[in-house]
């Protein structure tokens, strides 16, 4: 199993169930056993994580708060500290992946506005949130899973009763890694990145003119310069409309709502101005469904099309079928020089609309547009319901640190929540779950009984125990820098599982407490910082940030040491042996 990650050709999926077939196969541990997995309160509290954290994108909630909390910095240094600070404590009670998930097209969005350059902000993104998961039970899968096999192996009298971790009680550690890792990464990891442009996804690069309104809402009475779009980086501002009246704008002009923006944008670019809360496409028809529920669709009118020789500004026509908006027009590859209303349509004219489901139908013939592709992964946030989701989420980490109920119980009412208060749509919950981060949490879980039942933690506890002699502290930096490289060379739950066996061994076989060794082995796991491949929010940052391997291992060899040392100073401090 451990070659074929390192080979890195397979699914990681794949190969864990691979793993537990021919564990199963071998019979290394009953089939219950293999598969404890599944029915495991940290794997599905984890699952349960994932809808709570989409109702909080799907309303706008992320973005409404990160307009507020990160406003458009004007310097890297600035940009860090708006950002790496509160994902550091947000990531503390939400699940780190979907976090860093929601938050990259919000980074994005900003380097786009403000034309700082993502590279050094990107890796941070992920690194961060890695080290706030470290401050609470719930803030990141590997806590959850070790909480999880503690309470397995106390209830099996492996080990002395306890209470089970609280959630709070990884902060004492986390919270000062947390701080230094946020110190290293603004003042020396930032600076030893290059300059690189990242790859942006999305479609080929046509240019498109697009107009929206201004609505009444958060952008109105704000200047274009407060806005970030005075300056933008990846589009232009062409115009801007008011009572009739076309101006090239000032920086300092006040937007109210009507106001017509005009931009020349290319196609990658275009779904960012589309998703972005207070502009509305100019031109459309009336929707007899809900913006969040439509999606973006790039098509070419054909040459069957009566729209045909039509200006924009006479659309829809009256026998029209069609419900949508258009939101970026583009001849040849190259945005309108015209304005969309004076544009006159031709056959191969591409446009991006914004449509709903029964769009597919209509154009089910393709007699009026030849529909070249769904742009995926962008919507429109349903606003309205911010409130909510953020209330729900709240109630859920009180829920939860107040002891009122467990964490597992917590997020599903959150999740179900969720979905009754509107945040969420029942297909939109269903797919907001990674099912292979769940299936590879579930399937680790359950190996562990095969690396206990063959004695192969014995025999690793051995090794560790000989390399830490007699003393507690060796053992427990052993424990440390075993979970590191395994956490780097496969992955951190994988790592987590193997090392908790050793680090239980170990303290039976010393007679100390067991829970300094559980906190350490909670830092180490989390500490995928050297291989971009050690956890997804890396791989999820590499493309964007444009870094290759060396970059993750240059930042990442130096962090993992620093938060080594305060992790390993404190524990014994604060846990006792």
């Amino acid at each position: 199993m451990f070659a074929l990650l390192v080979w890195n050709k397979l699914p990681i999926w794949l190969v864990f169930i691979g793993t537990l077939t021919v564990a199963i196969t071998l019979q290394l541990a009953s089939p219950a056993a293999l598969l404890k997995g599944y029915s495991n309160t940290g794997v599905i509290t984890v699952a349960a994580l994932y809808p709570v954290a989409a109702g909080m994108y799907a309303t706008g909630a992320i973005s409404l708060l990160s307009d507020r909390v990160v406003g458009l910095p004007k310097s890297v240094t600035t940009a860090q500290l708006r950002i790496f600070v509160p994902i550091s404590i947000v990531s503390a009670f939400l699940y780190n992946t979907p976090l860093v998930a929601m938050m990259i097209p919000a980074v994005r969005d900003l380097t786009r506005r403000t034309g700082l350059n993502g590279s050094k902000i990107f890796m941070g993104l992920s690194y961060i949130a890695l080290l706030g998961g470290t401050i609470t039970l719930i803030g990141t899968a590997t806590n959850l899973i070790i909480a999880g096999l503690l309470s397995d192996a106390v209830a099996k009298g492996e080990l002395p009763v306890a209470p089970p971790i609280g959630l709070f009680d990884p902060a004492w550690i986390g919270i000062p890694a947390t701080i230094a890792g946020l110190a290293y990464m603004i003042l020396i990891g930032s600076r030893l990145l290059k300059d690189r442009a990242g790859s942006h996804a999305g479609v080929e690069k046509r240019i498109y003119r697009s107009e929206f309104r201004i609505e009444n809402s958060k952008l109105k009475g704000k200047t274009l310069d407060q806005t970030g779009l005075a300056n933008p980086s990846g589009f232009t501002l062409e115009s801007l409309t008011r009572n009739g009246t076309t101006a090239k704008p000032s920086p300092a002009v006040t937007l109210d709502t009507g106001d017509l923006l005009a931009f020349s944008t290319p196609a990658d670019v275009l779904p960012g101005l589309w998703t972005t809360i207070g502009l509305v496409p100019a031109y459309a028809t009336k929707m007899s469904t809900q913006r969040h529920e439509h999606q973006l669709v790039e098509v070419v009118l054909s040459v069957r099309s009566p729209a045909i020789g039509h200006k924009v500004g006479d659309l829809p026509l009256p026998d029209s079928p069609y419900q949508l908006m258009l939101v970026g027009v583009s001849r040849h590859g190259q945005a309108p020089n015209e304005p969309l209303k004076d544009f006159r349509l031709e056959a191969g004219d591409a446009g991006v609309v914004e449509v709903d489901d029964a769009f597919f139908y209509e154009n089910r013939r393709e007699a009026d547009f030849i529909l070249t592709k769904r742009l995926e992964g962008f919507r429109v946030q349903r606003i309205d319901r911010a409130a909510a989701a953020i209330v729900i989420t709240i109630g859920m980490v009180i829920l939860a640190a107040t002891g009122l109920t467990s964490m597992l119980n917590a997020a599903l009412l959150a999740a179900m929540t969720m979905l009754l208060s509107g945040c969420l749509t029942i297909d939109r919950l269903w797919q907001s779950v990674d099912w292979q981060t769940i299936v590879v949490l579930g399937a680790a879980v359950g190996l562990e009984s095969a690396i206990t039942g063959t004695g192969l933690a014995r025999e690793t506890a051995n090794l560790f125990q000989t390399i830490g002699g007699r003393s507690p502290m060796m053992a427990l930096a052993a424990v440390y820098v075993g979970t590191v490289i395994l956490t780097n060379v496969i992955t951190n739950v994988a790592a987590a599982v193997l090392m908790f066996s050793v680090a239980v061994s170990l303290s039976t076989s010393l007679g100390v407490s067991f829970l300094p060794f559980v906190m350490i082995l909670m830092s180490g796991a989390s500490c995928a910082f050297i291989n971009p491949a050690g956890f997804q929010t890396n791989l999820m940052v590499q493309k964007p940030g444009g870094y290759v391997f060396s970059d993750f291992a240059k930042v990442g060899i130096p962090l993992t040491l620093i938060v080594g040392l305060v992790v390993l100073l404190l524990a014994p401090i604060v846990y006792g042996f």
